[in-house]
């Protein structure tokens, strides 16, 4: 039995492996929320981040020494990959904080509590964020990507050459067809999970109960219908945008960048990292 916990296996391993995963889960909910209480900011986001940045010294180092002392690129090389990163990161930020304003009309209140459609009600906008998905598309997209390898390796296709091509390509998360594919489910997903989360109807339900109304436009359905193309003109580009996001470390490693380093060009880490520092 000691044999089998020391190499990982039997019952008393998994049983204390178990429990271990469990409470440091439950004891970095716990601490997540004490952040929370506190003012600070999203805990469990401040912890992710913490633990992202944590490896950042480290992969900057090896690139580093990777550039400098193996005489690939020098110093200069090591300044461009610097100014394309902090340009990544401008773009991510534009991203997260990209909205597009719908201009919103409210009627002025009469002293009998009616409301009065006039141009001397108050003018406010609705702000539709261009990635109203956040991260949660490449989370999605992440966790259906080890399926066609799943596929290729069956019995059914493994001893033919279909599934030794999706072995082959899709076991390489820096591939080509590994982040093509990568890139179109980001895209649906973009589509779908904005679909879930944004509800065109009850915006313009709540604006027509506040006596609001966009100008130009009937308040209600028609106001609902508008409100939903806008937000689907807007999700094309912000999926497009996300998926490039997502697979720059790839690229950033095609362009012979440090593995370890190139996680940081792109992807969830890098984009819960913006949206932490500007929380």
């Amino acid at each position: 039995p000691q044999e089998a916990f020391l190499l990982g296996q039997g019952p008393l391993f998994f049983f204390t492996g178990t429990i271990i995963l469990v409470t440091g889960c439950i004891f970095a909910m716990w601490l997540g929320e004490k952040i929370t209480d506190k003012g600070i900011g999203n805990g469990i986001s401040l912890l992710i981040t913490v633990g992202i940045i944590a490896t950042m010294p480290q992969s900057f180092i090896q690139e580093y020494a990777a550039r400098v002392t193996g005489s690939n690129g020098g110093l200069m090389m090591i300044l461009i990959e610097l100014v394309i990163w902090w340009l990544i990161i401008l773009a991510s930020v534009y991203l997260v904080m990209a909205v597009r304003r719908i201009a919103v009309q409210y009627a002025r209140r009469t002293a009998s509590g009616s409301y009065e459609k006039n141009i001397s009600g108050s003018r406010q906008f609705l702000p539709l964020k261009l990635n109203a998905s956040g991260v949660m598309p490449i989370i999605f997209a992440q966790a259906l990507m080890f399926v066609p390898g799943l596929i290729g390796g069956s019995s059914l296709l493994k001893d033919y050459s279909i599934g030794q091509w999706m072995i082959s390509n899709f076991s390489d998360i820096f591939g080509l067809w590994y982040n093509v594919v990568f890139g179109l489910l980001i895209m649906i997903f973009t589509f779908f999970y904005t679909a879930i989360t944004v509800n065109p109807t009850q915006m313009a339900d709540d604006m027509k109960r506040n006596g609001g109304f966009v100008p130009g436009i009937k308040p209600g359905r028609k106001t609902g219908e508008f409100i939903d193309g806008v937000i689907s003109h807007i999700t094309l580009p912000g999926s497009i945008f996300l998926a490039i996001v997502a697979i720059m470390p790839s690229i950033a490693v095609m362009l012979g960048i440090n593995s370890q380093f190139a996680h940081f060009y792109g992807g969830t880490s890098l984009l819960i990292m913006v949206g932490v520092v500007l929380d």
